[in-house]
């Protein structure tokens, strides 16, 4: 377990200091990069793409073992349908990205910075994720599958 966690922490420093070096902790990027009619600003796209690089060659020489180092299988999603909940999240979380230049991971990187307008965009985000939360049951099971 102690192993997990370190593993974890690391993880979480690495990815909170990547965010850091490129700039992406700041809203401004983020706002640049969505603003495509004026001064648009690529530098987000080659963050994401330098992840989904990373992630495409170390998922496939993970998968190569039989079992993960922390855990006894493997945890990978099985659900593969477009449902009203992820569509209505979807729309949610690019308002609020576009009008915060702010997504989960930026804010909580950004938080020991003390800056007014994280300690409230983490706030509203983790509020926003309890109501969600208390509106699933809410929401489940009155929804149609759009794609499979």
């Amino acid at each position: 377990m102690i192993r997990y966690s370190f593993f974890s922490f690391l993880s979480g420093l690495l990815f909170a200091l990547g965010l850091s070096v490129s700039g992406m902790t700041e809203p401004g990027k983020v706002i640049g990069f969505l603003n495509i009619t004026r001064s648009w600003d690529p530098s987000l796209a080659f963050v994401m793409g330098g992840a989904v690089i990373t992630y495409f060659i170390l998922f496939r020489l993970i998968h190569k073992r039989s079992t993960p180092l922390f855990a006894l299988q493997f945890s990978i999603p099985e659900r593969k349908d477009i449902d009203l909940p992820l569509l209505g999240g979807a729309v949610l979380f690019g308002i609020g990205w576009g009008l915060g230049g702010f997504c989960p991971g930026p804010a909580v990187a950004s938080i020991f910075t003390g800056k007014p307008n994280v300690l409230l965009f983490a706030g509203s985000m983790i509020l926003g994720m309890v109501i969600a939360d208390q509106l699933r049951p809410l929401l489940s099971g009155k929804t149609k599958r759009f794609l499979n």
